[in-house]
């Protein structure tokens, strides 16, 4: 998801929140006046009301109801694609609900509220607020989808009738921006099928992706072959882009399925992980809340170990730069390179020496890292710190600061990556973590396809309970002297 998106659909919450309470004190301000309505009489001396400050707490309450509400019945769903009106009359039900909840829980508590008068009042205005702070929500977001922000830019692969209709509902959404398509068929014959821009055949697919930035793709042809089939789907996944398509395709793996009705077809949205919406939302409020208290707890840790690496031998605390005084990359997420940081455990400007005299000691020529056994450019104190991992925890500055996160596959160089095969590419699906699948089966030990297999299946099958699992593996695993060398 784009974080245009999800800021838009996380902002609902607090606002929602915030219009309830707003609502509820309007509603309490309006009592107070006696002729708000033409011939009636509601003098109400303020003495005869609850105080404004006790009030205030039961609109708290009141509002985290509608939040709870509204989240049980989806209406806080990331990548809502509901038309407003759609969303309004959902809104407009669930506000009865709400008020049921509210009477519920009065009578839960055997309390009658203060003034009926009040209450109606301040439902009426909060559900007239919610209602219209989502009305201003989507001018909003529909002014900036119409400068081009928060786009997705959309690539059609087929020529049919269903690419007709989906082409003209994506048209319609302002959410997306349809690049064209590509077709096997002729130019003709794809002309009289669709008013649309023919792009090339699936042969030009990977030039067209990069010529447009193409974001998705969605696959409407049930007539590829299953290597055809196979190859799309491999190249989303290599260059992390969405993929859906309309069912009947045969052969095509399917999990972390997502299924979307568009223009009147069961589209379906392949997910590369479920690391996408709340998921990714609930990983990152984790990782924020623990690399913050690790980071906090472990200071005078991290300054102990610091001045040790500094008295054992010359050098930087932490290996951030390279031997050229280049910053130390490492490529996260989508390819995206980041600064790296951790405690440095070997001589310092020697990082280059694993491709110049120490090349032949790599024990792992097969893959595309580079593993020296019994590495002589590491210190006495550094060869400690890396059987504890405690020359790792400088990442959680990285987890803090957005590039890494507590769990996913191993972060690794740039010059790595450029060798890994094209399934391997999948890996930097998510965010590189300080510990992993891959990491606490095994470590160093485990071959590349091994490590690349179980940060795939880490991918795939991402649950905050494996990642609970994991984290607490690895404080075994350290403790148990299993660390990479």
């Amino acid at each position: 998801m784009k974080r245009s998106e999800i800021i838009f659909d996380l902002l609902r919450i607090p606002v929602d929140f915030a219009m309830v309470v707003l609502g509820f004190y309007l509603g309490y301000k309006l009592r107070l006046q006696g002729d708000f309505i033409p011939g009636h009489q509601f003098d109400l001396s303020p003495e005869h009301l609850m105080p404004q400050s006790e009030y205030l707490g039961f609109s708290l309450i009141f509002a985290a109801i509608l939040v709870l509400v509204f989240a049980a019945f989806g209406l806080y769903k990331l990548k809502n694609t509901e038309t407003l009106w759609a969303e309004l009359k959902k809104i407009c039900g669930h506000l009865i609900v709400w008020t049921l909840c509210i009477m519920a829980y009065f009578f839960i508590i055997h309390e009658v509220f203060f003034s009926r008068l009040v209450l109606g009042f301040s439902i009426i205005i909060t559900g007239l607020l919610i209602l219209a702070s989502r009305i201003i929500f989507d001018q909003i977001e529909n002014s900036l989808l119409r400068r081009g922000i928060g786009q997705r830019k959309i690539l059609l692969i087929g020529a049919n009738k269903i690419t007709k209709k989906l082409a003209a509902s994506f048209l319609r959404d302002p959410h997306y921006k349809l690049i064209g398509f590509l077709s096997q068929h002729g130019v003709g014959k794809s002309a009289a099928i669709l008013n649309l821009k023919k792009l090339g055949s699936l042969r030009d697919l990977k030039k067209i992706v990069r010529r447009y930035r193409v974001e998705e793709i969605v696959q409407t042809s049930q007539n590829l072959t299953e290597l055809q089939d196979r190859e799309i789907l491999e190249f989303c996944q290599e260059h992390h882009l969405e993929y859906r398509f309309v069912p009947d395709i045969l052969e095509v793996e399917r999990s972390n399925i997502v299924i979307q009705p568009v223009a009147g077809f069961p589209l379906i949205h392949l997910k590369p992980t479920p690391l996408d919406g709340w998921g990714k939302i609930y990983k990152r409020i984790s990782d924020l809340t623990i690399s913050g208290l690790g980071l906090l707890v472990l200071s005078p840790f991290l300054i102990l170990i610091a001045i040790l690496i500094k008295l054992d031998s010359r050098g930087p605390v932490l290996f951030s730069k390279l031997d050229d005084g280049s910053p130390a990359h490492r490529v996260g997420q989508k390819t995206k390179l980041f600064k790296f940081y951790k405690f440095r455990t070997m001589k310092d400007k020697s990082h280059s020496m694993r491709y110049g005299e120490l090349a032949d000691k790599n024990h792992r020529k097969d893959s595309p890292l580079v593993k020296i056994k019994n590495d002589p450019r590491v210190t006495r104190l550094g060869r400690l710190l890396r059987k504890t991992s405690i020359d790792e925890l400088p990442q959680l500055w990285n987890v803090f600061v957005g590039n890494m996160s507590l769990v996913g596959p191993r972060p690794h160089l740039p010059e790595e990556v450029e060798k890994y095969e094209r399934h391997h590419k999948f890996l930097l699906t998510i965010k590189p973590g300080i510990t992993g699948l891959s990491q606490i089966s095994g470590r160093s030990d485990l071959g590349f396809e091994e490590e690349a297999s179980l940060d795939s299946y880490y991918i795939k099958h991402w649950s905050p309970l494996l990642d609970l699992k994991i984290l607490f593996k690895t404080i075994f695993v350290v403790l148990g002297g299993h660390a990479a060398d």
